[in-house]
């Protein structure tokens, strides 16, 4: 008999508190069970799936590789179980319902802030979290079923086939500096700033990698007075008392440097267009959209 006439949701719940607890004893008081009821429940997993879901270590009990496997897709389907559930309160009392979406940080402002003004300005009780991430980040979220849709990029391992994707754009790096600083308000050339101060993202971060690129295929050496971080609040700061640079996503240049926010920076004049690997749209391919995510989903594609 296959594990999907065996297994309840109940046991993937407990599953999941062994994992959390790494003890059987408080995993079966979380899920108000005895702890040989418990014993039982994971021992007969286990001889269905013919593998050790656990390790038993005087530490606590650690997830086999068996068992990461089978932790991941059980949350993927309890969360569909939590769906379900939400949505069917939210027909029977009549709420508008929720999204959850995760972005890489310049299609949240450019794209997903426009698309959740437009979809609030007719379903005033649409609840929308944001996330805000890294593309491997967002994409673990996604299989874990913590997000209803991404805006990412796809992972260069895996299998792309695995998800539903829908094609949106390539960003554009602009470049950032403080109001007055000596390069700005004229052409900038990539190798004025060799010996410039930088704050940049991590390395191996789009952005970085897109930077670096440039300058290589420029035949000119890559930033080396670089401070890493991805903390935008950091990059400012810093800013705000150097004459230090910062490259970010267009989107968010041009949030920072508008009027709305008024920030006193500004953004250089590159004379080189400097571009990001595409992002998508990406979903689950098992993963029911609600009424709720279709809205929101729609709102989002339109602006791409």
């Amino acid at each position: 008999m296959s594990l999907a006439h065996r297994v309840k949701p109940s046991h993937l719940g407990l599953l999941l508190k062994i994992a959390e607890t790494q003890r059987l004893q408080m995993a079966a008081e979380a899920m108000a069970i005895t702890q040989p009821a418990a014993s039982r429940i994971l021992s007969e997993i286990e001889g269905q799936t013919g593998m050790a879901l656990f390790q038993r270590h005087p530490r606590g009990m650690i997830p086999t590789e068996a068992g990461e496997a089978f932790l991941k897709h059980a949350r993927g389907i309890l969360s569909e179980f939590d769906s379900l559930t939400t949505e069917l309160r939210q027909l029977r009392d009549g709420e508008a319902g929720s999204v959850r979406v995760g972005s890489v940080s310049g299609p949240a402002v450019g794209v997903l802030v426009p698309a959740l003004r437009a979809v609030r300005a007719k379903a005033l009780t649409l609840s929308v979290s944001i996330g805000v991430a890294p593309s491997h980040k967002l994409i673990r979220g996604l299989e874990e079923g913590r997000y209803d849709f991404i805006i990412a990029r796809l992972p260069s391992e895996g299998d792309a086939r695995s998800f539903r994707s829908h094609p949106a754009r390539v960003e554009t790096v602009a470049l950032l500096a403080r109001d007055g600083h000596p390069l700005a308000g004229r052409p900038v050339g990539l190798s004025e700033l060799t010996g410039a101060e930088w704050v940049i993202q991590d390395p191996g971060s789009p952005i970085r990698r897109a930077v670096e690129d440039a300058c290589i295929a420029r035949s000119l050496p890559v930033p080396r007075r670089v401070t890493d971080t991805s903390s935008l609040l950091v990059a400012l700061a810093l800013m705000s008392g150097s004459d230090a640079v910062s490259p970010q996503t267009q989107e968010t240049a041009s949030l920072l440097t508008g009027p709305g926010i008024g920030a006193r920076l500004v953004q250089l004049q590159l004379d080189t267009r400097i571009t990001v690997s595409p992002y998508f749209v990406i979903e689950s391919p098992i993963r029911q959209r609600t009424s709720a995510v279709e809205r929101m989903l729609e709102a989002v594609l339109t602006r791409l």
